[in-house]
């Protein structure tokens, strides 16, 4: 894998403040190695084009804030992260490096203070696909499309470098948590026909992974339409939510107060907890709103918010409702002319990735948290975008201190990382 610059074009247009506008979201007809600036509310009437898709059109518009944005916005490509013939599938970042896992198997680790000169480290290969990554203090968990979560640990020697040789620990479910169920019938569940497999086994690919708050648990997600909780500590399987949906799980997030959200192909959104004097999570709530298969799941940066992408091109916003304590969905960010793979989110900026080969920066109002604006649209991926993270931009990049400084990274099944550096200035409510 090797690094090239990448100074995609940014092309900008200031928006007008028409407090009786109100605008659509469109597919930007440009070049695929471009940058533009949409002045689109992202909550559209239910009347708005989905061509291939069944519309959202049970779903209200957010309220349309227009907001003023000066020229001074910056969306830039900054560095494109090479990898030979591998697509990228999972991303995480942690400190001041990247990690980024592909379909060879491989996991790497990248600078993000020096994207543009530095190139990666091998830190773990395996013969499976790496569907997620989340670390946990020296430790990286990664889940497979073998079924199978790998941890690695950090050279002990040299704990402060995260480019060190990583290794192994353990390979989830550990033999230590097999053995005991190996000769308890009560152990075993069913996963197909005339087959039967310990409850702690995954039985197809685990396609996403969580952290509690505490970092104390990971959850992880499966097409086998279980969810299982693992404790961080001694790697034990503590709980397996079996038959959790009706088709494969596709995402899962916990909330900071314990909740745990996990998104199917079946287009549900489920709602998980353990309550008050129960050993095990309970179904509390079923969130129904998406047309087809929901893809990707991400929280806000306070928590209060939760943002779900889908194969019916829109990613929804729900809250909490004040009275009941029930999710309600408050509107719907569009413009992507295919399917919602992933979502990122970092200060007040939200980022979806789709299959439309495209990200799209979306801002939260000012003064009206129900308030969207579309940032830009950055493109220049040749295959869709299949993972993404995004991070506060290090100490220096605002060289005129009036700006949010962000990097979103963005992988794709074109073999590429794109890394973008996004600078927005201080938004004015205009109205």
């Amino acid at each position: 894998m090797g690094l090239v610059p990448c100074p995609l074009p940014c092309r900008l247009h200031s928006t007008d403040s028409e407090s009786n506008s109100s605008y659509h979201l469109h597919s930007d007809p440009s070049s695929s190695s471009s940058i533009s600036s949409q002045p689109s509310l992202a909550s559209l009437p239910s009347t708005s084009s989905i061509s291939s898709q069944l519309s959202l059109a049970s779903v209200p518009s957010l309220s349309q804030h227009v907001l003023q944005q000066t020229p001074t916005t910056q969306l830039n490509c900054i560095a494109t992260l090479k990898s030979d013939s591998s697509s990228v599938c999972s991303l995480f970042i942690s400190g001041e490096f990247l990690y980024t896992g592909s379909s060879d198997g491989e996991i790497r680790s990248w600078s993000c203070r020096d994207i543009s000169s530095n190139t990666s480290k091998l830190l773990a290969t395996t013969n499976s696909t790496v569907k997620s990554l989340v670390i946990v203090g020296d430790k990286i968990f990664s889940a497979h499309q073998d079924h199978k979560i790998r941890v690695w640990k950090f050279d002990t020697a040299n704990p402060n470098d995260h480019k060190s040789k990583c290794k192994c620990m353990a390979t989830l479910p550990t033999l230590k948590d097999r053995l005991p169920r190996l000769f308890s019938p009560k152990s075993y569940v069913e996963v197909r026909r005339h087959k039967k497999l310990t409850w702690v086994h995954h039985v197809d690919a685990i396609s996403a992974l969580a952290v509690s708050k505490d970092e104390s648990l990971v959850y992880s997600a499966s097409w086998d339409r279980t969810f299982k909780i693992w404790r961080t500590s001694d790697f034990k399987c503590l709980e397996s939510v079996s038959n959790a949906h009706e088709d494969a799980i596709n995402a899962i997030v916990v909330s900071n107060d314990g909740f745990v959200y996990t998104g199917s192909a079946d287009k549900k959104i489920k709602v998980w907890k353990k309550l008050t004097g129960e050993k095990y999570h309970t179904l509390v709530e079923t969130l129904e709103k998406h047309k087809s298969a929901v893809n990707a799941l991400v929280f806000s940066s306070d928590g209060g918010v939760l943002y779900s992408g889908a194969c019916d091109r829109s990613v929804l916003v729900w809250e909490r409702e004040s009275v009941g304590g029930g999710m309600v969905v408050i509107g719907a960010l569009r413009g992507h002319t295919k399917a919602i793979l992933c979502l990122a989110v970092v200060g007040d900026l939200v980022c979806s990735g789709s299959a439309d080969c495209s990200v799209r920066i979306w801002r939260r109002g000012v003064g009206d948290d129900r308030s969207y604006s579309c940032l830009g649209v950055l493109e220049g991926h040749r295959r869709p975008v299949k993972c993404l993270t995004a991070a506060v931009g290090f100490d220096g990049d605002d060289k005129s201190g009036c700006v949010d400084s962000f990097v979103v990274y963005s992988g794709s099944l074109d073999c590429d990382t794109k890394v973008w550096q996004i600078q927005v200035p201080y938004l004015v409510n205009s109205s």
